[in-house]
């Protein structure tokens, strides 16, 4: 299936804070173009390691019928570093981003921490959200202790105790400790490791070690909106790699049992990221999640 990548970076200004955001199928971004596409925005995972990177590799299939929007988040990727970096500021920046682009509703789409401010946005903005689409994340910091366990219990590597928690409780010291901290936990995210592409990705990882502590020092230690996500009321597709070791299956689990309606998909041969292990199974379910969403279809 052809996709259509026509757009450039573009520096936007949105609550304060300037974002570098890619407007990808069409060939005029921002406000009021392409009127006929419903617009999907998607959220990367890791502040303060993500960039729009994965969402716009993974992402990228669906222009043939949707706007997708992808961005580096606030003190993310190339984006500017005003805070705070909040769940609910991310959640306000994704508004904006929707107002900018002249829609009035969108499907959210997030994956990992990226999947927290998408439910935190279809919580906060209930009348904005078409369908959501979540990928390996989770409905509060349990998930915290099932990753600790799963790191020390893998055969694949011996974790360095200190660098786990240190890059898990959000208390690295600057960007070079993040990259040593990260490439420690690497091996551990796919299915299948192939040391070269942990390597690339070390290397191509944009560090900005501020905002990882603040998410995991502060919004971490309080995270859990499980109380809420009865309250979506969208429809909701829940993804998520059967060998997940850091937002394992059973946090998936719970999510789907929490918003009404929602629907779960495991996929077998995946770690934390089945958009990219398993890209074309992957890209087939969200496409039948979306044509059943009767508000895409008028």
């Amino acid at each position: 299936m052809s996709m259509t990548v026509t757009s450039e970076p573009t520096m936007v200004e949105i609550n304060g804070n300037r974002l570098n955001v890619l407007v990808l199928g069409d060939d005029a971004p921002g406000r009021g173009a392409a009127p006929g596409k419903p617009v999907m925005i998607v959220h990367h995972g890791a502040p303060g390691l993500g960039s729009m990177a994965e969402p716009r590799a993974s992402f990228a299939a669906f222009t043939d019928e949707y706007r997708v929007l992808v961005f580096d988040a606030r003190g993310s990727g190339a984006s500017e570093g005003n805070g705070p970096f909040s769940h609910e500021q991310w959640a306000a920046d994704v508004d904006g981003l929707r107002e900018w682009i002249g829609a009035e509703r969108i499907v959210m789409a997030g994956g990992s921490y990226g999947g927290f401010v998408s439910m935190e946005y279809a919580i906060r903005y209930p009348d904005r959200v078409t369908a959501l689409v979540l990928r390996d994340t989770a409905a509060d910091n349990a998930n915290q202790e099932l990753a600790l366990r799963n790191a020390l219990a893998s055969a694949r590597v011996e974790i360095d105790r200190v660098k786990l928690d240190r890059i898990m409780s959000g208390t690295v010291r600057d960007d070079d400790d993040l990259r040593d901290c990260w490439a420690e936990i690497l091996p551990l995210y796919d299915h299948d490791l192939d040391w070269d592409k942990v390597r690339q990705r070390v290397e191509s990882t944009p560090y900005r070690y501020a905002t990882h502590n603040f998410a995991f020092a502060v919004n971490q230690p309080n995270y859990d909106i499980k109380s809420l996500l009865p309250g979506i009321s969208c429809p909701t597709l829940v993804t998520v790699g059967r060998h997940d070791w850091i937002t394992p299956v059973e946090c998936s689990e719970t999510i789907a049992g929490l918003i009404p309606d929602a629907k779960l998909v495991v996929f077998e041969h995946s770690g934390h990221s089945p958009q990219l292990e398993e890209a074309e199974r992957f890209q087939q379910v969200v496409r039948e999640f979306l044509a059943g969403v009767p508000a895409l279809r008028a």
